[in-house]
């Protein structure tokens, strides 16, 4: 497929800025959006992000005081998603497994956006994570009827993976130009 068919409209496009006399040249991307669309862009990902916070404390903060005796905590990678797999039926298993993959997805697209610096893969996937393992960790200790699950953070880190993957990574770098410069000889 060709390159340029994948550019923006020359009117989303950011303004090419001249470079001083004297100071080495520096390349921007091309398909960077003029800033009224990418400041537009960052508060709508803003607006979305503290919705989905909203979502994500109301699902898993939520006590289950009729799951007291079912909990458990997992530490061991892999060992609910076996349970779930081997003794669960199909359509539980489908709604916890894909259920916690759907709750990453935000992260994989919204992130790149709020958050330049984090817009490289292994840093969207460490801050989701992080924030999922902090979660998990207020389940497990302030919530009836919930634990920690290992599993769950995994889950939700592959489900972010997967937003990055089909929207955040273009996203993030239609938002946020990336800057070159030449190597020095």
């Amino acid at each position: 497929m060709d390159r340029t068919a994948l550019r923006l409209p020359a009117a989303l496009r950011a303004p090419r800025k001249r470079q001083p006399a004297g100071e080495p040249p520096l390349e921007r991307e091309h398909h960077v959006l003029a800033l009224p669309w990418r400041v537009l862009a960052m508060l709508c990902a803003f607006v979305f992000m503290v919705a989905f916070a909203v979502v994500l404390a109301r699902i898993t903060l939520q006590p289950s005081p009729a799951s007291v005796s079912l909990t458990h905590s997992n530490l061991h990678p892999g060992r609910s998603l076996r349970a779930y797999v081997d003794h669960a039926p199909v359509r539980d298993a489908v709604k916890q497994i894909g259920g916690n993959v759907l709750l990453g997805v935000p992260f994989g697209v919204l992130v790149p956006v709020l958050a330049p610096r984090a817009r490289r893969v292994l840093r969207v996937l460490l801050l989701t994570a992080l924030v999922m393992l902090m979660v998990e960790m207020a389940q497990g200790a302030l919530v009836t009827g919930r634990a920690f699950d290992i599993d769950d953070v995994i889950l939700n880190t592959t489900g972010a993976l997967i937003g990055w993957l089909l929207l955040g990574r273009r996203l993030g770098r239609a938002v946020h130009a990336r800057v070159r410069r030449p190597a020095a000889e």
